[in-house]
């Protein structure tokens, strides 16, 4: 059984046709750029260009880099447009793709999803935690393997910011950091949310997890176990699509 899914990053929007069997793409995916300003008829614009280019008629699963209520109204927009906040996004969706059946789901969510089903969290019990770190940090918490929705914990305070301002992939770049300086604000991310949590796993998803063998190591005084995404930088896409399946 094949259902599209699509993933809305702050840098990019990347989707494919996923194989629900195996929970991986069936074709090679398709990343276009996110649009600046990122505003709703913008980024819809980018998701029907992704659509499109597989021909495809049938159900469509969508993230998003924010709170998502009701499955359709978005209530946070901190790596998008503000614009975003009380948008209809499963109406704007759906309209813009020709009335093709559309879900949305908190990106980060998705992601785990998708890894308790068939990555790293797959038979994990306890609490898990899948973070992603890209443009900022989105989080996936599972108690018994049930999802906890939105948890949003980029936008816990860590050094009197927004976390994900100081330790997200976005926040390496911008301050020109090597791996292990990163590494060691990730560190601090990580006590602060285990201090919170106590979970038994964290899954480190995002664009990152491709380069785990790079910072992981840095990483000390974790109590729980680290392990990267398996099904790395494609969780959000394969996790949007089994949402899709569901309706």
């Amino acid at each position: 059984m094949q259902i599209f899914g699509l993933d809305i990053g702050g840098s990019g929007i990347k989707g494919a046709p996923v194989d629900l069997d195996k929970g991986d793409l069936a074709q090679e995916r398709l990343k276009v750029l996110t649009p600046h300003p990122a505003t709703p008829d913008a980024v819809a614009d980018g998701v029907r260009e992704v659509v499109e280019h597989f021909g495809w008629t049938g159900p469509v699963g969508l993230t998003f880099p924010g709170v998502v209520t009701g499955g359709s109204t978005i209530r946070t927009a901190a790596n998008v447009d503000k614009s975003w906040i009380d948008t209809d996004a499963r109406a704007l969706f759906g309209e813009r793709l020709g009335g093709l059946p559309v879900t949305v789901v908190n990106d980060a969510d998705a992601a785990g999803v998708a890894e308790m089903a068939f990555g790293a969290g797959r038979g994990r019990r306890g609490t898990v935690i899948l973070l992603t770190f890209g443009t900022g940090i989105g989080s996936a918490v599972f108690v018994d393997g049930v999802l906890v929705p939105n948890t949003e914990l980029g936008h816990l305070e860590l050094n009197g910011h927004d976390a994900e301002k100081r330790a997200s992939s976005k926040a390496k770049d911008d301050h020109e950091l090597t791996w292990e300086h990163w590494a060691r604000r990730v560190q601090k991310y990580l006590e602060h949310v285990e201090m919170l949590f106590s979970p038994e796993l964290f899954i480190i998803g995002g664009g990152v997890s491709r380069k785990s063998e790079k910072f992981l190591h840095f990483i000390e005084g974790i109590k729980a176990e680290i392990v990267p995404a398996q099904l790395q930088n494609n969780a959000g896409i394969v996790g949007a699509a089994m949402r899709a399946a569901k309706g």
